[in-house]
């Protein structure tokens, strides 16, 4: 093949992938113009790349297009299977990687030497790497991907098609046989409050956010197989979906630039893979400047300029051209809002986190100011912002992750902190983004809200979840968000049992007020395993050291019910196969823990790494003084609720189930945060 037909090739392909972004972007435009947009277009609308991710993933969709334009001209050639890496030369791949964008992704990135706080992009955390657990980069893959064809096209894609010599169940199949149950049946959890939810979903939008496609072709509105479009087929004698030729639509998410074989498909985290507050701060510096109050040199955050919450700030709006919150309430006319992470006003009691938060900042950049005159804004604003992202880094490590692992799993897979060490890489993985979805089980089928009394209050003290999707108007005109946090103080989480995994809320009626069809978000998370090219439990098992079982018999053993055991092998015929979010969160939950051994590794593993590989971790040497880190070992999140709410009764174990009176103590006797410490010694 000559280099003129890959240059055309290329040429056809950026013309194709840039119409496609302009015909999106206007097709939204006009559907939220006319109100006709659905719950799938708000989603991902939200999801849709901006800014550096749109460059990175533009990049990466000319390669992939162009790549798919070259395998399809060469296909008539070739009888049986063919990849069109084998007709390229090494030459032509690279001129390829050049001809798109992808060969300079990496090029360019200087270093400070003497950086005394983290980049808002995470480059330069790692001095001999610089773009280690950057934003906009493809994540890690702990094992080869595994595609249908082997290069990119999910299992499932293909009628017929085997995996390991098994036939592939439809997601949506193995939900309904598996995951479904009667909503009545619900049991709570005596040891863990909904907060424990809480805190898993606000730190997952620190780690990762994989950006949905702009090529979607029109995915939401037909059930045919295209590129971008990877649709759940409707299996016989459905309880909810009669219409066996209708779908539930799933995009694909974007490819990525990859390094080394670069056909081999992976995909793009828009966030940096670090602990470090980018839900608060932003993972590019355009959206990190406009975050900020640029009006004085007091390092604050902006605030919302039109609403208060009881006299306290409240997130800013954003200012979306066609914005989604207001298609939730269209009388009530209220926006959604602007944070580190485009998914805050995904529903209120993330809202409440992400405007905890906010104030905690402003907060102490206050104090900070008082202590030090002398400061400037920037200096304000980078103090107080690293001390947020280390309570945060406390608050997961020292409170969370305990009660997510269990003791043995949390000697095994996060032993002692030893120090930075820069050979540790702390890139997400690609098989985290799925493996942390286990906080889909611990979800209540309500957002509850409650007085200063631990009461039910106002008229709708417990909104069904289906119906506070996007809902940003009811945390500005229905009481702030005071009422939900103490909701998710002093009720439990969901207990995850084999017979009751997910409930149907979400599993049956994700987005239903908005959607002509409601989602089914565990059948999704099994799709997206597929579409990342996830290997199957057994891999992962292996991978973790894990026995693994090849009969009925032995996936009793490793399940410990033969019942949970009978239905998996009913779908998937062999263990090999399950995929990797059902067989994780069927397995039985380790001691004191909330996932089972296999989930244990996974996350534990990732926060090792996203530790260990943490220049800025906050016990790392030289981060903080040790009068410092003293300081910040006393913090807690309920101190955090104390001083940046109205809320004045809260736990002291605010992740552990808590029942009110009992469980409840006064702000005054939780302990504060001294901040002496960051006073600068004036000759």
């Amino acid at each position: 093949m000559n280099d003129s037909v890959v240059l055309s090739s290329m040429a056809e392909a950026k013309k194709l992938v840039d119409k496609a972004y302009k015909d999106r972007r206007e097709r939204i435009k006009q559907k939220m113009r006319s109100g006709t947009a659905s719950a799938r277009d708000l989603m991902s609308f939200i999801k849709q790349p901006v800014a550096g991710t749109r460059t990175a993933a533009r990049a990466a969709d000319y390669l992939h297009v162009a790549l798919n334009l070259l395998e399809r001209k060469f296909r008539p050639w070739h009888r049986g299977p063919f990849n069109i890496t084998d007709v390229l030369t090494p030459p032509q791949l690279e001129l390829l990687s050049k001809a798109s964008g992808c060969a300079y992704q990496n090029v360019g990135v200087k270093c400070d030497d003497k950086d005394q706080y983290r980049t808002i992009t995470g480059q330069c955390n790692n001095r001999r790497r610089p773009t280690l657990g950057a934003s906009n980069r493809a994540f890690v893959r702990w094992l080869p991907a595994e595609y249908e064809d082997g290069v990119s096209l999910p299992f499932g894609w293909t009628k017929g098609a085997k995996r390991n010599g098994f036939p592939v169940p439809l997601a949506r199949e193995v939900s309904n046989k598996i995951v479904r149950f009667p909503n009545e049946k619900l049991t709570q959890d005596q040891e863990r409050a909904l907060m424990f939810m809480q805190w898993g979903q606000f730190i997952d939008h620190d780690l990762d956010l994989t950006p949905e496609p702009v090529l979607t072709e029109n995915c939401e509105h037909t059930c045919e197989q295209q590129p971008a479009c990877f649709p759940l087929k409707i299996p016989p004698n459905d309880p909810r979906i009669s219409n066996r030729n209708d779908c539930i639509p799933f995009f694909r998410s974007c490819p990525a630039c990859t390094e080394g074989n670069i056909t081999i498909r992976n995909q793009i985290n828009a966030l940096t893979s670090f602990l470090d507050a980018s839900m608060v701060y932003g993972s590019e510096d355009p959206l990190a400047r406009h975050l900020r109050n640029n009006s004085n040199q007091l390092g604050l955050l902006a605030v919302n300029s039109q609403f208060k919450d009881n006299g306290r700030a409240l997130l800013p709006f954003d200012n979306l051209h066609d914005d989604p919150c207001l298609l939730t309430n269209r009388s009530a006319r209220i926006r959604c809002f602007l944070a580190g992470d485009s998914r805050s006003s995904e529903m209120p009691e993330l809202t409440s986190m992400h405007t905890l938060f906010l104030r905690e900042h402003n907060r102490l950049a206050t104090l900070l100011k008082r202590m030090n005159a002398q400061w400037n804004g920037e200096k304000l604003y980078q103090e107080a912002r690293k001390i947020v992202g280390a309570l945060i880094q406390i608050i997961t490590y020292r409170d969370y992750l305990p009660l997510v692992l269990g003791p043995a799993a949390l000697r095994k897979y996060l032993p002692s902190y030893r120090g930075y060490n820069d050979s540790v890489d702390p890139r997400i993985a690609n098989v985290f983004t799925n493996a942390f979805r286990y906080g889909h089980t611990l979800i209540q089928p309500f957002m509850f809200r409650l007085d200063a009394q631990y009461r039910p209050t106002g008229p709708n003290p417990m909104v069904p979840l289906s119906e506070v999707f996007f809902a940003s108007w009811r945390v500005v005109n229905e009481g702030g968000i005071d009422p939900i946090l103490r909701g998710l103080m002093a009720n439990s989480a969901k207990l995850n049992k084999q017979n009751q995994i997910v409930v149907d809320e979400i599993r049956d009626k994700l987005f239903k007020q908005v959607m002509r069809i409601a989602l089914d978000l565990p059948a999704l998370n099994m799709q997206r395993s597929r579409d990342h090219g996830l290997p199957g439990y057994n891999a992962w098992r292996r991978f973790c050291g894990l026995p693994q079982p090849k009969t009925e018999g032995e996936l009793t053993t490793v399940m410990k019910n033969q019942e949970i055991a009978k239905k998996l092998m009913t779908q998937y015929i062999s263990p090999d196969n399950i995929d990797i979010w059902m067989g994780g969160v069927a397995e039985p939950l380790e001691p004191n823990g909330r996932v089972g051994p296999l989930l244990a590794c996974l996350i534990g593993t990732q926060f090792r790494k996203l530790r260990d590989g943490d220049r800025f971790y906050w016990e790392s040497a030289g981060v903080f003084s040790s009068q410092q880190r003293q300081a910040l070992a006393t913090i807690s999140l309920s101190r955090i609720i104390c001083d940046n709410t109205g809320i004045t009764s809260v736990p002291r174990d605010i992740f552990k189930a808590n029942k009110y009176p009992k469980d409840f103590v006064n702000c005054s006797t939780i302990p504060q945060m001294d901040l002496s410490a960051w006073r600068t010694k004036t000759e």
